[in-house]
């Protein structure tokens, strides 16, 4: 298993990419291939003993954070995003890692790979941290507006990510809304929520409020990606908020410093669940082929984990799991439902996107 990481994407290309790779690599023995500009990238490998563990392939462009995502990629056809991709669709790699531009990403993991046969358009799987452990949330930002099919093939995939990757027996699937009644929330809430109760093989608990996320009322939070991706911004916010206030209490007093150093151990903990480097980044479901997408200012933990990510999603055949569950639930297009589709969705799917980014708590770039 390989894992073909776009070295140029991101804030912090090539240098916290290469950095993450090589932790991932030496310290987790996941095989990387290391894509975009030969020479940057050789240059920051230097610096790194191991180095010569992590192979480079040289692709000649980059896309931009602010491009148009579809133009890009037909355009810059020698990019590192579209090369990694190349590489995971010839077999020579088995996922792909990014973290530029996100839109770029989706349609490049469309285009190349296509989408699950009974998937109409793929969702941005985000984890979010809970009292209780994690949350899976999709969609978290790929579809701004959504039909009651999307969002119970959203809960279809969320629920084998769950099973699969987080190793959740049965996960406890709930619908965000702005009650817990079935009578709560708008005509797509209420007639998704009766289509989710009515489904078989899914352990659907009903509506689940905002706070309830938090609390792990449910494994996993089914919604459309206008509504995710609000949720993911505000929890960033908040996610700030509470850090820097946290900061600013301690500096206040000595005694303050003082209680914070006893504590030291459970405020890190506390801080690191808060942090989207700890998650690396969100998979994309529902096309057939792993691609992470990871936070604009990835740092090289945070590329480490979203290595392992996809690394854990490729052991474990998310791809081939949400398929058979599809199939088994009699889910799956007509050919003739789908062809119709396809060039639609590819496109809508990739208007809505724009530099914008997906994963936990602070892993949306403004």
């Amino acid at each position: 298993m390989k894992i073909a990481v776009d070295a140029m994407g991101g804030d912090y290309a090539p240098s916290q990419i290469v950095e993450g790779a090589v932790e991932a690599a030496t310290k987790d023995r996941i095989p990387v291939i290391l894509v975009g500009d030969e020479k940057a990238i050789k240059q920051e490998l230097a610096k790194y003993p191991a180095s010569s563990i992590v192979e480079v392939r040289h692709a000649s462009e980059t896309v931009g954070m602010d491009e148009h995502p579809a133009n890009a990629i037909r355009r810059k056809t020698d990019s590192s995003i579209v090369v990694a991709a190349n590489l995971v669709l010839a077999g020579e790699a088995q996922a792909m890692v990014s973290a530029g531009n996100t839109g770029a990403a989706m349609a490049v993991a469309i285009f190349k790979f296509g989408r699950i046969r009974g998937i109409d358009r793929p969702a941005i799987c985000a984890l979010l941290p809970t009292m209780n452990g994690k949350v899976v949330l999709l969609d978290a930002g790929a579809n701004v507006d959504c039909t009651v099919e999307n969002l119970l093939q959203f809960a279809v995939m969320g629920k084998e990510y769950a099973e699969r990757v987080l190793k959740l027996p049965n996960p406890r699937i709930g619908l965000l809304s702005i009650g817990e009644e079935p009578t709560k929330g708008n005509e797509l809430t209420k007639a998704t929520n009766a289509r989710l109760r009515s489904t078989p093989g899914l352990n659907f608990i009903g509506n689940v409020e905002g706070k309830d996320i938090f609390r792990g009322a449910a494994d996993v939070v089914v919604c459309d990606g206008f509504d995710g991706n609000m949720v993911l911004k505000v929890s960033e916010g908040m996610a700030e908020f509470v850090l820097a206030s946290l900061k600013k209490e301690i500096e206040n007093s000595l005694i303050s410093r003082l209680g914070a150093l006893l504590a030291w151990q459970s405020l890190k903990r506390a801080r690191s669940r808060l942090d989207y480097a700890e998650y690396g980044g969100a998979p994309l479901l529902g096309v057939n082929g792993i691609c992470v997408i990871s936070h604009g200012r990835s740092n090289g933990r945070a590329i480490q984990n979203a290595i392992r990510a996809a690394a854990k999603a490729v052991e474990n055949d998310v791809v081939g799991c949400i398929s058979t569950s599809l199939q088994e639930k009699d889910m799956a297009w007509s050919d003739n439902a789908s062809s119709k589709a396809t060039s639609l969705n590819k496109q809508d799917t990739i208007e809505t996107q724009g530099k914008g980014s997906s994963s936990p708590v602070s892993q949306n770039r403004e």
